[in-house]
C-alpha cells in the first residue's frame, strides 16, 4: 500500500467512524448535480430564447440547478473576478448546494501562478475538488503515432507534477478525466507516479467504450482513485467504420448504472455524482480504419471484438438521438427535457 492508498484509507475510515450507522447513507442524501457540458447549448448561448435563456455565468448555472433539483454543479474556473467568486460562495451557502470547478493544468512552470490563482478562487467559492483533463482532444483524432501519444503522457506526468504543490498546499483536490484519452491502466500508471493524497480520478461511466473497453472493468480499476464523478448512459449503433456512441437518458442504455453508483460510493463515500448529459448528435468511433490504432499498440483484437458485439447486442432500438436537424429552440427543449428526465431517473431509482 502507497502512502495516497493508506490517506485515502485512513481519512474514510476515520470519517466513517464518526458517524456510526448513517455514513454509507452520505452520498444518497445529496440529490446528482450537473457537469456545465451538459448544457453546452445554454452556456454562454448566442440564442436567443425566452424560455430557455442562456448562462451567462457560474451563478446563473448554480440558480437553475438550484431550480431544477439539482444538488450542485460542475463548472469551469477560469479567470474569475473577486467579485464573481463571492457571488458563487454566497449563493452556494444559501441555496445549499454543493460546487466543483474544472480547471487547466500548468503545462509549464510560468503557468504555475495562474493555476494557483484559479485553485485560490475556486477554494474562496466553496470547492473541494477540481476536474481536470491532461489531453488536447480524444485519442483517436488529436493523436496520430505512438509517438505522439508517448510526448502526451509525458507532459502530463510534468503537469500533474507542476500542479501537485499547489494542491496540497491550499489542500484541493485535483480529479483527472478518463477523457477519450487514456485507458484505464495507463491512468492508473499516471497517477501511481504521482502517488499524491491530493491527485485522483474524474470517473466518466461512458467515455471509454470509444477506446473499446468494458465499461464495468474501467469502473473496477478506477474506483480507488475516484474523487468526483461525470454521470451518463450510453446507447450504441453500427456504421461502416466502426460504432456509433451516443448520450442517451439515465436508464436507457447500457450502463449497469445501479451497480456504478454503489462501487462508486463504497470507495468513496463523499463522491459526487454529476450528471454530464451531453445534447448531441452521436459520436463516430471509426475503430475498424487504420488510423484510429496509430497510439494503441498492444491493444488485443479481443478488446475491438467485444467491443463489436455489444454494439450489435445492444444496438439502440430507438434510434440513436439526433438534434442536428432541429432548429436552435427545439435543440435547447431537447438538451433541458434529457437532463429533467436524467434527474428524475437519479432520484427514484439511484437514490432509493
Amino acid at each position: 500500500m502507497d502512502r495516497r492508498d493508506f490517506l485515502q484509507k485512513a481519512t474514510v475510515g476515520a470519517l466513517a467512524l464518526s458517524f456510526p450507522g448513517n455514513f454509507p447513507a452520505f452520498a444518497k442524501e445529496v440529490p446528482m448535480g450537473i457537469v456545465v457540458h451538459s448544457y453546452g447549448l445554454r452556456w454562454n448561448s448566442k440564442v436567443a430564447s425566452n424560455k430557455y435563456p442562456g448562462f451567462v455565468n457560474a451563478v446563473d448555472l448554480l440558480e437553475h440547478c438550484h431550480q431544477i433539483g439539482a444538488g450542485g454543479m460542475q463548472v469551469v474556473v477560469k479567470d474569475w473576478s473577486a467579485d464573481l467568486t463571492k457571488k458563487v460562495r454566497d449563493r452556494r451557502e444559501k441555496l445549499g448546494l454543493y460546487v466543483e470547478g474544472s480547471i487547466g493544468v500548468p503545462n509549464k512552470p510560468e503557468e504555475v501562478t495562474r493555476f494557483e490563482q484559479e485553485v485560490k478562487s475556486a477554494k474562496e467559492a466553496g470547492m473541494q475538488v477540481l476536474r481536470t483533463v491532461c489531453s488536447s482532444g480524444r485519442r483517436y483524432e488529436a493523436y496520430h503515432s505512438a509517438q505522439e501519444f508517448k510526448d502526451l503522457q509525458s507532459k502530463a506526468l510534468a503537469s500533474l507534477k507542476l500542479a501537485e504543490p499547489v494542491l496540497r498546499k491550499h489542500k484541493m483536490k485535483l480529479a483527472v478525466e478518463n477523457h477519450k484519452d487514456w485507458r484505464a491502466p495507463e491512468l492508473v500508471a499516471l497517477l501511481k507516479q504521482i502517488n499524491s493524497e491530493w491527485i485522483g480520478v474524474t470517473l466518466d461511466f461512458g467515455n471509454s467504450i470509444a477506446l473499446l473497453e468494458e465499461p464495468m472493468e474501467v469502473i473496477q480499476t478506477l474506483v480507488p482513485y475516484v474523487f468526483t464523478t461525470h454521470v451518463k448512459d450510453m446507447g450504441l449503433d453500427e456504421y461502416a467504420d466502426g460504432f456509433l456512441l451516443s448520450e442517451v437518458p439515465l436508464g436507457k442504455g447500457i450502463l449497469d448504472l445501479p451497480k456504478m453508483f454503489a462501487l462508486c460510493r463504497q470507495h468513496n463515500p463523499q463522491v459526487t455524482f454529476n450528471l454530464e448529459m451531453i445534447t448531441r448528435d452521436p459520436l463516430e468511433i471509426p475503430c475498424l480504419k487504420d488510423d484510429y490504432w496509430a497510439t494503441f499498440q498492444g491493444v488485443p483484437a479481443t478488446d475491438l471484438a467485444r467491443t463489436l458485439r455489444l454494439v450489435r447486442q445492444h444496438k439502440y432500438e430507438a434510434g440513436l438521438p439526433r438534434v442536428s436537424q432541429l432548429n436552435p429552440e427545439a435543440r435547447l427543449a431537447a438538451e433541458e427535457n434529457n437532463i429533467l428526465a436524467c434527474l428524475s431517473y437519479s432520484k427514484n431509482t439511484l437514490k432509493s
